[in-house]
């Protein structure tokens, strides 16, 4: 494929929360390239990571992961899964994460795009190239068009192009990746709680009356910041999606398609056609 480089073997693979990592690994294994996951403690599976060639690691032990790759032989590298924000005071910060602590708070002086790209510069300075999902795994991103059997129609439409819109006003301040659009009108915009929480306070706007919508109506709509690092912190969906989207009373899901993940598919669309949902991939 142009474009995609040469993965190196074996792969570090800096591995948070869901379910993302270990696709991540499967996909690779199954191309023949072997995949060394990087847990961080608090986030990974423990259950699911025992299947795989991996290393437990506190966050803020920067240096004591620098040595593990280099022990490893890795060269490429790539950050995946959930993951909370913590402070720099809940931070175990081993001596290599201190000598580059300046850096360190830099990057914790932005929104989590100007985070994670701080992160993985420190990185690139240390010798080794980070990769994105789009080079490592792009059989995990969303295609275009609907995955479903439902369709958007006319009303979902505008409420798609409206959500877009504000996604694309709202990037250069690095909140989050996601809102909700009902009958033209923005109800709900992705905070730091990420989309699960999004979706919960659409939810809880539906029990309390606060929203007078017919249920069934409205859009969650996900796409990158302008301009974000497309190595770190695609969109992702997965069954929680749908979970959160029937909670929620709303008519489907619309992201871009080739920059977002998709986590357990067949499951993830099973569940939307039993609800009548759709989910949608919309050209860049």
């Amino acid at each position: 494929m142009t474009g995609v480089p040469q993965i190196r073997s074996p792969l570090g693979v800096i591995a948070g929360g869901g379910v993302l990592p270990f696709a991540v690994a499967d996909s690779l294994s199954a191309r023949g390239i072997t995949p060394i996951l990087f847990a961080l403690q608090g986030s990974c599976d423990p259950a699911r990571v025992a299947g795989y060639r991996h290393h437990w690691l506190a966050m803020g032990a920067f240096g004591k992961l620098l040595r593990l790759l280099r022990a490893e032989g890795c060269q490429d590298l790539m950050f995946i899964g959930n993951l909370v924000r913590p402070s720099i005071a809940e931070m175990r910060l081993d001596w290599g994460a201190l000598k580059v602590l300046p850096a360190v708070l830099a990057a914790y002086r932005g929104g989590d795009d100007h985070l994670l790209t701080g992160v993985g510069r420190l990185f690139e300075r240390y010798g080794f190239r980070l990769l994105g999902l789009k080079q490592v795994a792009p059989d995990l991103l969303m295609p275009e068009g609907a995955l479903t059997r439902a369709r958007p129609d006319d009303r979902a439409q505008a409420d798609i192009a409206k959500g877009r819109a504000v996604l694309a006003a709202l990037s250069p301040f690095d909140i989050g990746q996601g809102c909700v659009v009902i009958d033209g009108h923005v109800v709900a915009v992705e905070d730091t709680g990420g989309t699960d929480s999004l979706l919960r306070r659409v939810a809880q706007l539906r029990e309390e009356r606060r929203l007078r919508t017919k249920a069934g109506r409205g859009v969650l709509v996900k796409a990158p910041k302008a301009g974000q690092d497309l190595r770190f912190d695609l969109p992702a969906l997965g069954p929680t999606t749908i979970e959160g989207l029937i909670a929620a009373q709303l008519g489907g899901v619309a992201v871009v398609a080739g920059h977002t993940v998709v986590a357990e598919p067949q499951t993830m669309v099973a569940s939307a056609d039993r609800a009548g949902l759709f989910i949608t991939g919309l050209a860049p």
